[in-house]
């Protein structure tokens, strides 16, 4: 069974921000350094388009293969 875009964006939220919020980790970033917050806040952007334009399927590949290598 294929997971859902919105069950593949938390589970690569989780695995990459962990327990932290993806905008909360943004902030974070912008504290440490305007110019790296820049690019965080653009990194975040072009996370959330790839999560909307890939298929289903390509998600779940990704998520399988992430999964499988980390653990």
């Amino acid at each position: 069974m294929t997971l859902s875009k919105t069950e593949a964006k938390q589970l690569l939220e989780r695995l990459i921000f962990e327990e932290t919020h993806p905008q909360d980790w943004v902030q974070d970033v912008w504290g440490l350094s305007p110019f790296l917050g820049d690019s965080a806040a653009k990194l975040l952007d072009a996370f959330e388009a790839l999560i909307e334009c890939c298929p289903e399927a390509q998600l779940d590949n990704l998520l399988q293969s992430l999964y499988k290598d980390r653990f």
